[in-house]
C-alpha cells in the first residue's frame, strides 16, 4: 500500500475569505500541502435556524475562493456529511499532519460538535490549532480589560496571504454535495447582496468613498438607510472580512474625508458587534433560554395565528410589515427596525420571543448566532440587566418613513393610500378606502389586535417583572460576566 501524503487542513466555517487568515497563514508556513474543507452537516441544515439563503451565501463565497485559489492548485474541497464521518474518510485517506481553524461563537449544535471532533483528533494524535477570531476572547470571565484587549486586536499587523504554488491533492470524494442541494445552490439571487470577499471589500469602499456621508443622520430610515449604513454585515457574518480588516480600512478613511464623524460612528458599531458577540461566547445558553431565568415564569403567549401574521407581514401595522415583506425578499433591513418588530412581537403580541427567533435567523442574510440570540434578548427584555425598549410602531412609521416611501414599496396594496392614513389605514373612510382601491380587512389586514389596548396592558407587566426582586437578584452574576466594569460601577 502506497505511503499516504502529508497535509494540513484548513478547516473553513466562518471565515470565507482568501486575506487576514490567520489558519490559512500557518498552513501555507509549514510548505505542506494544505488541503480547505467546507462541510454542509445535515444537523445543521436541519437546525431551525438555518435556510437556503446562507447556503447560497456560503457556497458563492466558496466559489470565489476557489477562483482566487486556483492559479497554487489550492482549492476548497465541500463535503456533505457529519463532521466526524468527513474526519474519519480525511484520516484514513491522508497522513494528516496539522489542522487549522478559527474559533467559532456557535450555537450549542456546533459547540458539541466541535467537542466531539476534538476528541476524535486527539484520539488520532493530530494537533488541531484554533485562531481568535476577531475581537472574541475565548474563556473570558469578565470584561476587564475587554475593551483595550478589542482596540489592541484591531491595531494588530494585518496578515497578508500568500499562496504558493503546491503540489495537487487528487482523491475520490465520497460525499459530494448531493444534486439536490447543488442544484439549489447554482443561482445565487439577485435580490440579495453577492457573496465573497470581493463583494465585501466593494461595499466597504463605496461606504468609505462618499456612500456614508449620511450614515449617522440616515441609520434609523428603512429606506435611506440601505444605501447609507454600511451593509457589511453578511461579510462579516460569514467571515469573507474579518472585523479588524473593515476597522483599519475605516480607520484610514476616517482621517481623510471630511465626514469624520460618520465614519467613526461605523467603528464604533464594530466594537459592539464583538461586544454581543463576546456575550453569546460566554453563555450560548442565549439561543434558548432567558439570560435572567426569573424571565421564565412570564406565560408567554403563543397565538399562532398571530405568530404567523407577524411573520407573513400581515399584522395590519404597514411599518411592521414592509419590513417583514422586505427581509423575505432581501435579507436585511436596519437596526431599529430589527429592533421593532422584535418589540411588537414580544410587547405588543406578547409572544414568547423564542417562537421569533428562529424565523428572523432564517431571514436574516448576515445572521450571526453571537449577535442574532443577545441582540434578540435584549430587545425582548428577558436580560435583566438592559432596559425594556418597547416601539410605538406608529411613531416609528412618522418619524422614519413620514411619506410611506417604504410602505408603498413594500406594501404595494397600500400604494395609493394618501400619506395622512399610510401609518394607521384602519382609520380611512369608506369613501378613502374607494379612492385608494384598497379596503382593509379584504385588501390590506385590519390590525390583529388593538396594539394601544394591548401594550397598556402589556407594559406593567413588562416592567413590574424587570422592577422585582427576583429578577433584580439574578443581575450581578449577569452584570459580571457580560458587562464593562464602568457599568458595573454604574
Amino acid at each position: 500500500m502506497a505511503d499516504k501524503q502529508s497535509i494540513n487542513i484548513v478547516w473553513l466555517k466562518r471565515d470565507l475569505r482568501v486575506q487576514d487568515h490567520a489558519a490559512f497563514d500557518a498552513a501555507d508556513k509549514s510548505e505542506l500541502p494544505v488541503l480547505p474543507i467546507f462541510i454542509f452537516e445535515p444537523s445543521q441544515l436541519s437546525n431551525p435556524d438555518c435556510s437556503e439563503r446562507h447556503l447560497l451565501f456560503q457556497y458563492h463565497s466558496i466559489l470565489g475562493i476557489n477562483e482566487f485559489l486556483s492559479p497554487a492548485h489550492i482549492k476548497v474541497e465541500i463535503f456533505q456529511s457529519e463532521a466526524i464521518s468527513i474526519f474519519e474518510f480525511l484520516t484514513d485517506t491522508f497522513d494528516i499532519k496539522n489542522i487549522f481553524s478559527y474559533q467559532e461563537s456557535g450555537i450549542m449544535l456546533t459547540y458539541k460538535r466541535d467537542l466531539a471532533v476534538k476528541a476524535f483528533l486527539k484520539n488520532k494524535n493530530i494537533t488541531w490549532t484554533e485562531f481568535q477570531r476577531d475581537g472574541i476572547i475565548r474563556g473570558a470571565k469578565n470584561r476587564i480589560d475587554w475593551d483595550k484587549n478589542w482596540y489592541a486586536a484591531m491595531h494588530s499587523k494585518m496578515i497578508k496571504n500568500t499562496y504558493h504554488l503546491q503540489e495537487k491533492i487528487d482523491f475520490d470524494n465520497p460525499f459530494p454535495l448531493l444534486e439536490e442541494l447543488k442544484e439549489s445552490l447554482k443561482v445565487y439571487p439577485k435580490q440579495f447582496q453577492p457573496a465573497g470577499e470581493r463583494n465585501g471589500l466593494r461595499y466597504l469602499d463605496s461606504f468609505a468613498n462618499e456612500r456614508g456621508r449620511n450614515y449617522s443622520r440616515h441609520i434609523s430610515k428603512p429606506t435611506e438607510s440601505r444605501t447609507s449604513c454600511i451593509r457589511i454585515s453578511p461579510y462579516l457574518a460569514w467571515g469573507n472580512l474579518s472585523v479588524k480588516m473593515a476597522y483599519q480600512y475605516l480607520y484610514v478613511a476616517q482621517a481623510q474625508k471630511t465626514y469624520k464623524r460618520a465614519i467613526q460612528n461605523a467603528m464604533v458599531r464594530l466594537r459592539w458587534r464583538d461586544h454581543f458577540s463576546q456575550k453569546f461566547e460566554a453563555q450560548c445558553q442565549y439561543e434558548t433560554e432567558c439570560l435572567n431565568p426569573n424571565y421564565e415564569k412570564i406565560e408567554w403567549s403563543k397565538n399562532q395565528d398571530h405568530i404567523k401574521a407577524w411573520e407573513e407581514g400581515k399584522t395590519g401595522l404597514p411599518l411592521v410589515d414592509a419590513c417583514m415583506r422586505c427581509l423575505h425578499e432581501t435579507g436585511w433591513i436596519n437596526f431599529r427596525m430589527r429592533a421593532m418588530v422584535v418589540s411588537v412581537l414580544c410587547h405588543h403580541l406578547f409572544i414568547d420571543w423564542r417562537l421569533g427567533t428562529y424565523h428572523l435567523a432564517q431571514l436574516f442574510l448576515d445572521y450571526e448566532p453571537g449577535i442574532h440570540y443577545p441582540q434578540f434578548q435584549m430587545q425582548a427584555g428577558t436580560t435583566g440587566i438592559n432596559t425594556v425598549r418597547i416601539y410605538n410602531p406608529i411613531k416609528q412609521s412618522e418619524e422614519h418613513d413620514p411619506e410611506g416611501v417604504f410602505i408603498k414599496k413594500w406594501l404595494p396594496e397600500l400604494k395609493n393610500v394618501a400619506t395622512k392614513y399610510i401609518h394607521e389605514p384602519w382609520k380611512m373612510p369608506a369613501l378613502e378606502m374607494q379612492l385608494a382601491l384598497c379596503e382593509i380587512g379584504k385588501d390590506y389586514p385590519a390590525p390583529i389586535v388593538d396594539f394601544d389596548a394591548e401594550i397598556k396592558k402589556n407594559r406593567p407587566l413588562i416592567w413590574g417583572h424587570k422592577k422585582s426582586k427576583e429578577t433584580k437578584s439574578f443581575n450581578p452574576k449577569i452584570l459580571e460576566l457580560h458587562a464593562r466594569p464602568q457599568n458595573i460601577q454604574n
